[in-house]
């Protein structure tokens, strides 16, 4: 997986950059391909949240976005995964579900005769 990281009006530091990536890394243990992510940390000091997170992440299928804003930068990053994490995981629900309806749909093709090509 590509890991891009874009500071804007804050400092990437090494501890900041091995946060990401290992939050991010954990995503992978949901089963998808990511092919790539690219996650952009804003600071804006005249909020309320300074912290802002968006985060893109490139997969086989549709791409999946989330963004979050805290006052911490790290309760940010981790919000944001956690949004990135229940989104993958309704993907996959959604494969199965539709795996499952094919499934469903070819053996009663075949109970009733037909033949599905």
């Amino acid at each position: 997986m590509q890991l891009h990281i874009t500071p804007r009006n804050i400092t990437l530091t090494g501890a900041i950059h091995e946060f990401v990536a290992e939050k991010v890394s954990h995503l992978e243990g949901h089963g998808e391909t990511i092919i790539a992510a690219h996650i952009v940390l804003l600071h804006n000091h005249d909020r309320k949240k300074p912290y802002h997170v968006k985060v893109h992440l490139a997969l086989s299928g549709p791409d999946i976005h989330a963004e979050d804003s805290e006052a911490d930068l790290y309760s940010a990053i981790d919000r944001v995964v956690d949004k990135l994490s229940r989104q993958i995981a309704k993907l996959k629900t959604k494969h199965k579900e539709l795996a499952k309806h094919r499934t469903q749909l070819q053996r009663e093709a075949e109970k009733r005769g037909y033949r599905r090509r």
